[in-house]
């Protein structure tokens, strides 16, 4: 029903009526459309990376750990906890007069910024708020790694190799499948960013300069704050379309990065 209303003006309270490529058409000089589109790529780039390492670290740190099922679960309990009431948690704690995180920078001398009023601050605090919910990826790393086999890290001693040797030649191949999994499920949760930036910025839509208007919202804000539907159902299919070109894109090029055994 979406792609079919996106050849439609849709105005909610009166019937679609078709205009055929028009909302198509105008999302090319939609400068708003472009901006969103930009935002979403910068924190998409900057949030995968940033959770795929993270993550791994985590996981790493929990492979040997004694207590390794209650940290896993540790980690994993903010995943539970609904997005807007972490957003929430997270407005007061990047308060920039008030908020912890700077009240703890300042304890070693360092005066935290404006984080969510500052147009340099506001992508990188939605990015560290994002390692909130790595623990859906922490379990699935943690289980992979008890799966590589332990000969093979008992070769690379004998050969002398030293630990990140190992991770990089024997953990990573090993485990490739699931940072590959991981990676695409972030990417397209990243890509539909939303109720964090939602929250924090409610007051500021997309914070500074709108430098954390993200694509979801600006489709959000056509569908139900200026009511073009058809307009919000063909961002919504160009957004499935760039989704689906960058799953392939990372499956063509799992071809080469990923190892499977017995393949």
């Amino acid at each position: 029903m979406s792609f079919y209303y996106s050849f439609h003006d849709y105005p909610l309270i009166e019937g679609p009526l078709w205009v055929g490529l028009e909302n198509y058409n105008s999302l090319l000089h939609d400068s708003d459309f472009w901006l969103t589109l930009k935002n979403t790529a910068i924190y998409v780039l900057w949030s995968i990376p940033v959770c795929t390492f993270v993550s791994l670290v985590l996981a790493s740190l929990l492979n040997k750990a004694r207590l390794r099922n209650f940290f896993q679960a540790a980690i994993f309990l903010p995943t539970l906890v609904p997005l807007a009431a972490s957003a929430i948690i997270f407005m007061w704690l990047f308060n920039g007069e008030y908020g912890l995180i700077n009240r703890l920078l300042a304890t070693v001398g360092i005066a935290g910024p404006a984080w969510l009023l500052d147009r340099n601050w506001a992508v990188p605090a939605v990015v560290i708020i994002s390692l909130w919910s790595v623990g859906q990826s922490v379990v699935l790393y943690v289980a992979a790694l008890q799966d590589v086999p332990e000969q093979l890290y008992e070769a690379a001693d004998l050969d002398g190799m030293g630990a990140i040797g190992k991770f990089i030649n024997i953990t990573l191949p090993m485990i490739s499948p699931v940072v590959l999994f991981n990676v695409i499920t972030m990417t397209i949760g990243a890509f539909q960013v939303f109720v964090i930036p939602y929250v924090l910025f409610d007051r500021v839509k997309g914070g500074p300069d709108k430098v954390a208007y993200f694509y979801s919202h600006y489709l959000y804000d056509n569908a139900f704050i200026f009511g073009k539907m058809g307009y919000a159902s063909a961002m919504a299919f160009v957004q499935l379309i760039i989704v689906l070109a960058i799953t392939g894109l990372l499956f063509g090029l799992s071809r080469r990065f990923v190892f499977y055994r017995g393949a």
